[in-house]
């Protein structure tokens, strides 16, 4: 059953968030997943199954995607990463968690990552193959573009795009995955690749204070193996929605990094 939560953003005013919410009561950390530009919060319905008899679990739908609210992306600042951030929060309020982890795929990392720097607010960030934090060469992809993405009235851009980070391997919810990528309005997508071209990862990474785990399909951004409490990790026979296509990977990484990590 979806659950919402409302709170107030500098930018947008009132935002409604919808979420999953389980798993079990224990001594074990809560954990948070944040879905990508373009996906909703059933893309890490393979870690929320996974995890939930051993943690208290939830995931939520980002402003502009799934069930929450899709608020104007004309209004500055409705779009940025710390907006992003503060619904991510809100949640963990709204749930009742205590510092959870937060893990975040694609853009979500970078999510994941803005929410490292917030001081107590979690206790470890999970990125599952993150947009681009270091690598300048990729994140000016995206940054030359977003006048594709904003005239991409049909959707057939993006899922050019996104089909081409997703090897023919990968089937498991692949036309949906493809499909979902495509349906949001322009702007709001626009808005999105916005985030992930203006994120600044040089500056971002040293202001977190909490261990990190950065799980790739690709090979790492270079110079991120040396960022402070980073751990690296990459899948095998996987593109992007690795979370999806590999989950007994991604999880066995994720557990291990849990087991072995002072949190």
């Amino acid at each position: 059953m979806t659950i919402y939560t409302e709170h107030v953003d500098k930018a947008a005013g009132r935002v409604r968030l919808a979420y999953d919410q389980g798993g079990t009561a224990s001594d074990q950390p809560p954990m948070l997943f944040v879905h990508g530009a373009g996906c909703d919060r059933s893309h890490f319905e393979r870690q929320f199954t996974h995890f939930a008899p051993s943690h208290p679990v939830a995931s939520l739908d980002l402003r502009g995607h799934g069930e929450s609210d899709h608020p104007d992306p004309a209004v500055p600042g409705t779009y940025e990463v710390e907006a992003f951030a503060e619904d991510v929060l809100a949640v963990s309020a709204a749930a009742g968690f205590d510092r959870p982890i937060v893990v975040g795929h694609s853009l979500g990392g970078l999510i994941a990552l803005t929410c490292a720097t917030r001081p107590d607010a979690i206790r470890a960030a999970v990125l599952v193959d993150p947009a681009p934090i270091l690598d300048e060469r990729f994140r000016s992809v995206f940054a030359g573009s977003i006048a594709n993405v904003e005239a991409d009235e049909d959707g057939s851009w993006r899922r050019d795009f996104i089909t081409a980070a997703i090897p023919p391997t990968d089937t498991y919810r692949r036309d949906e995955i493809i499909t979902g990528f495509g349906s949001a309005p322009p702007a709001i997508a626009a808005a999105n690749w916005r985030v992930v071209a203006d994120f600044d990862g040089a500056s971002t990474l040293p202001k977190t204070q909490v261990p990190i785990l950065a799980i790739y399909a690709r090979e790492p951004d270079p110079g991120l193996r040396d960022a402070p409490n980073m751990t690296i990790g990459q899948t095998v026979g996987a593109g992007h929605f690795n979370q999806l296509q590999a989950p007994d990977q991604v999880n066995a990484m994720i557990a291990r990094f849990l087991e072995t990590t002072a949190l």
